[in-house]
């Protein structure tokens, strides 16, 4: 049984630095562009604190929560953006303390939850600490998000473990939801952390391997970055197609960003 507390340490510490980035914008920086098209920074911000709202439905409220699950199923290609247009249209001061209220309500509630206890979701139903790091990943992913309609540069930290570990354990979802059946097989992969660390998973002697940067996998399971501009590399045929699709979100897959250089 995995203990939630590391985790949850250093969602905090993730939620804690995207503050300090926005926490003094004017209204115009607010409503600046961000890469996911038609959010502004206010909607990135707006959808974190929507995520974190319905989390806690599920850790602390099953029955509110169904309710939610149901809207969604009733439009699927739109209660994100719906819940995000909602928060966004707050002024910043309402979004950013109803942002640090959510969160902290959350990591409360994941903190005190029952040892063993699962919750539902939106996928498969998971535990405090597999919540907690869905949470820390959607928070670094719009971060970067919200620090790239800002001109801001933010450097990665070793909390990004969470997230390679994540975009490791979606692997057979990435084929599913693609259509295709999972390799058997598990594979060797090897990544460089932020601190210079070698980070290794899966069997030594695996055929199917990836290698490269901490960093960029996990832009690439966030689809924050294509492919084709992230030094990562692939040694057999599943590894290389698992590079193609992974994503490490539920939902159907995202159109992605273009490259940046040319095609492979």
């Amino acid at each position: 049984m995995a203990d939630p507390t590391p985790v949850i340490t250093d969602l905090r510490a993730e939620s804690d630095e995207l503050d300090l980035l926005v926490a003094e914008l004017s209204a115009e920086q607010w409503a600046l562009a961000t890469p996911a098209p038609g959010w502004t920074v206010a909607h990135q911000i707006a959808h974190l604190a929507w995520t974190d709202h319905s989390s806690l439905l599920a850790v602390t409220d099953p029955k509110a929560f169904a309710r939610e699950v149901e809207k969604a199923l009733a439009a699927p290609g739109d209660f994100v953006d719906e819940g995000a247009e909602e928060g966004a249209a707050k002024p910043p001061g309402r979004l950013l303390a109803y942002w640090r209220a959510g969160r902290e309500d959350l990591a409360e509630a994941l903190r005190t939850a029952p040892p063993g206890a699962r919750f539902p979701w939106y996928g498969p139903p998971m535990s405090a600490a597999s919540m907690a790091t869905a949470r820390l990943m959607e928070t670094w992913a719009h971060g970067l998000d919200v620090a790239d309609a800002l001109g801001v540069t933010r450097a990665p930290s070793d909390r990004i473990r969470h997230i390679v570990r994540l975009g490791i354990r979606t692997r057979d979802f990435s084929f599913g939801v693609h259509g295709t059946t999972p390799p058997f097989e598990e594979f060797r992969v090897e990544l460089t952390s932020p601190s210079g660390e070698l980070w290794a998973y899966g069997p030594e002697d695996a055929s199917q391997r990836v290698t490269g940067p901490a960093l960029d996998l996990c832009l690439l399971v966030t689809q924050r970055a294509h492919r084709d501009d992230l030094a990562l590399a692939a040694t057999g045929s599943d590894a290389d197609r698992w590079l193609d699709i992974a994503q490490a979100f539920a939902g159907p897959p995202g159109a992605g960003r273009p490259p940046k250089k040319g095609t492979r």
